[in-house]
């Protein structure tokens, strides 16, 4: 997904804090959400980023393949702040970080994906 506006890059903004915050409150709703256009869009996109990326050591769709690996299918949904930190800074020594790869739009889309489940298009 592409956005070529102040306006687009709010929108996406407004979704994924949308999705967020439903996920803390209702599964039901961020499932909504996430079957939303943007919303799908964005899960896909994370998804086609976490094959390239975090498949080897999270396994496919989050399944991790028996590895020291976090499981992300387990992530805490409401804590956004802590995915951005690990994805960009890596963690314990074990995960490498990813913020000179990975723009910040790349690891949003990476958050949409981890609140499916593993289970985006």
């Amino acid at each position: 997904m592409r956005l070529k506006s102040k306006a687009g890059l709010w929108a996406a903004g407004a979704l994924l804090a949308s999705l967020t915050g439903a996920m803390a409150d209702d599964m039901t709703t961020t499932t909504a959400a996430l079957a939303q256009p943007e919303g799908a869009a964005l899960a896909s996109k994370g998804k086609q980023i976490y094959a390239t990326n975090c498949l080897h050591c999270h396994g496919l769709n989050m399944v991790t393949p028996g590895t020291v690996a976090f499981d992300l299918r387990q992530f805490p949904h409401d804590d956004h702040a802590r995915f951005v930190n690990s994805v960009t800074n890596g963690k314990n020594n074990r995960m490498p970080a990813w913020g000179d790869l990975l723009k910040s739009d790349d690891i949003e889309a990476l958050w949409a994906y981890v609140l499916t489940g593993g289970k985006a298009q």
